[in-house]
């Protein structure tokens, strides 16, 4: 929603955020697109205007303030691509074999912690798309 509403200079009819959002998702039917309006009316909004980040007044979505830190979750990946966490998840792994093979308790135990926080970076993306 925030990426529809920068695009659209700051403000845009809910009905134009529904059909962006579920053509992002890859699904533009009858009951994905109400599932969408579901789900922004009653969770998204309401949290985004309590933290001050948009307005929500007949109908019209309007952005009020970016956080700073909210292009963290807005990690854009094409169809065919992979995201950051994943391509780190996948480093990991390969170290971790490599730990195995050298002998390398340093080299095991670091890509263990590099693989748990692309796990949980990983889970907490998904959470929010």
């Amino acid at each position: 929603m925030i990426e529809f509403l920068q695009k659209s200079k700051g403000h845009a009819d809910l009905r134009e955020v529904v059909e962006y959002i579920a053509e992002r998702e890859g699904a533009t039917d009858r009951r994905h697109r109400k599932s969408v309006y579901v789900s922004l009316i009653q969770t998204h909004i309401p949290k985004l205007q309590r933290e001050g980040v948009v307005s929500f007044e007949h109908g019209v979505v309007t952005l009020l303030e970016i956080p700073e830190d909210v292009t963290v979750y807005m990690e854009l990946v094409n169809k065919h691509d992979i995201s950051w966490s994943v391509f780190y998840m996948g480093s990991s792994i390969m170290f971790i074999i490599a730990g195995l093979y050298l002998g390398s308790p340093p080299l095991i135990v670091t890509a263990l912690i590099y693989l748990i926080i692309s796990l949980v970076h990983h889970s907490r993306v998904k959470r929010l798309i």
